[in-house]
């Protein structure tokens, strides 16, 4: 299916008009019954534009005409959703070729619509011998034209592209998140980071068991003793500013601004030795979200060739139960030499996470530090499925992901990085624990674990410190959520469209 950008009018087969609750909702209807050939009082009467309504209304020469409600003030997430929920239930009804009026609103609401129809042609069976037939419209021969204003022909061609490159990603990122355990190694996600760095000219370089176990990447190496299947480091390095990129160098005195993504890859968790109850655990194939996010951010600032550096790192392992897994109650050795303790093998994340982000600061020192993850079950309890938890530092910081969040709509909250949370990972054998044991503030306390791995020296001082710029983002309930794709949890792709506006906020090069 081909979407194009178009500004004038025409005779149409089926076409959607979005329709916002305001005062002149009446009116709106009445201009709209004179064009249908309707009483005003039928359409006034049956479509009260709520978010998410939908009219139908079929014309005697067979033309469809949907009027499709968006509320009161939607933001980007309810134009994406509406847009989605609609394609997908209606999708087997819509023409070869669907017109959507957007004529009298902003081009910015072009990306949410794109990513929403995108979206609504997602199929969760991915391995169903019995699929059911791709509806006309999604197939190649499909055409969707935006019908815009004149004036915002320029920006709704550019919001186009960017969410024609997002949703792609998006889509392999989903596929990749549902895909079953048997489906999905470590490996796996090392071989699509590759053919990606491959297609869209950014570097990947792939650190297996044999060279983690070179360089001491114990965290890591101690997770993954449980399960056949090796781990990897993978790094993915899009810099612009790299000879023989496709982007122009920065000019000879700006030093490029530098993000760091580290994101949690566990293909699969059964908790190790800790292991998890047998209900859900079939969900825990969702357990490389922060993966999926690191990565996907990469190939899509790839993409959109944005002017600043970003650097995805993802330690990816399963988490299994074997004679050799690490057990409760062993110490191992971190990438940059801190011991931890085992207390929980269940709290495998943070311990990956420990030696990705340590071997972000010591071979990258990026200006910024972001990890995101599928971390704690405490999230969830705090926050529920509708927001992610965001720990730092560093207020700055804070509100630059605050309000790329809140223009999205894969929202965050601020939690308490506070000191006197440090008691709770004090080991009484090595330098921390991976696990407070407490029935309270469990991702507060796994944030601080993570927060000792970012230290890095002071030139001045000569003194270690927890980067200055460093955030983490919980994203349990946000990554894997009810959805109208299927009857069980699926993959959101949360983060991807977050950061990729965070990143925008951040482009311009540093004198």
């Amino acid at each position: 299916m081909q979407i194009a950008i178009q500004t004038a009018g025409r005779s149409l087969e089926c076409q959607i008009i979005p329709i916002l609750k305001t005062n002149g909702l009446p009116e709106r209807l009445s201009q709209l019954a004179d064009q249908l050939g309707l009483p005003a009082s039928v359409l006034q009467g049956d479509f009260k534009a709520g978010l998410q309504e939908i009219l139908p209304i079929y014309q005697p020469d067979g033309k469809r005409t949907y009027l499709l409600g968006l509320g009161t003030n939607p933001g980007a997430i309810d134009w994406l959703n509406a847009f989605r929920k609609f394609f997908f239930t209606q999708k087997n009804r819509l023409s070869e070729q669907v017109d959507v009026n957007l004529s009298g609103f902003s081009a910015e609401v072009v990306e949410s619509v794109v990513l929403g129809i995108r979206a609504g042609g997602y199929n969760l069976g991915l391995y169903q011998t019995n699929k059911p037939e791709i509806p006309i419209f999604y197939t190649r021969s499909g055409r969707l034209s935006l019908l815009v204003d004149v004036a915002s022909e320029e920006a709704a061609q550019t919001a186009l592209e960017k969410a024609e490159a997002i949703a792609q990603t998006q889509r392999e990122m989903l596929d990749l998140m549902n895909a079953p355990a048997n489906y999905k190694k470590p490996q796996t996600l090392a071989d699509w980071a590759a053919q990606s760095g491959q297609t869209y000219r950014y570097a990947v370089t792939i650190l297996d068991k044999a060279e983690l176990e070179q360089q001491k990447l114990g965290a890591l190496l101690s997770v993954s003793q449980g399960s056949p299947v090796p781990p990897v480091l993978i790094i993915a390095d899009y810099n612009p500013g790299a000879a023989g990129h496709a982007q122009a160098p920065p000019a000879p005195n700006a030093a490029l601004f530098t993000v760091g993504l580290v994101g949690k890859g566990v293909t699969f968790d059964t908790g190790g030795i800790s292991i998890k109850p047998s209900t859900n655990m079939h969900l825990m194939k969702s357990d490389m979200g922060g993966a999926a996010a690191v990565l996907g951010t990469v190939e899509v600032a790839a993409k959109l060739k944005l002017p600043v550096r970003v650097i995805g790192i993802v330690p990816s392992t399963e988490n299994s139960v074997d004679g050799r897994s690490t057990k409760p109650g062993d110490v191992v050795t971190s990438y940059v030499g801190k011991t931890i303790e085992i207390i929980d093998t269940d709290a495998e994340g943070r311990v990956i996470l420990a030696d990705g982000l340590g071997y972000m600061v010591r071979h990258f020192q990026p200006d910024v530090l972001i990890d995101l993850a599928t971390l704690t079950g405490s999230v969830i309890s705090a926050l529920g499925y509708h927001a992610a938890g965001l720990f730092t530092q560093n207020d700055e910081l804070a509100a630059r992901l605050v309000k790329s969040a809140d223009k999205t709509g894969e929202r965050l909250w601020r939690l308490p990085l506070w000191d006197v949370y440090t008691e709770d990972i004090k080991s009484d054998v090595a330098d921390v624990k991976n696990f407070s044991g407490k029935p309270v503030a469990g991702s507060i306390s796994a944030a601080k674990f993570l927060e000792v791995f970012t230290e890095q020296t002071d030139d001045l001082t000569g003194k270690a410190a927890p980067h200055p710029a460093w955030a983490h983002l919980d994203i349990a309930g946000t990554a894997f959520a009810d959805t109208e794709f299927g009857s069980q949890k699926n993959a959101t792709g949360f983060g991807i469209r977050l950061l990729i506006d965070y990143l925008q906020q951040s482009s311009a090069p540093r004198s």
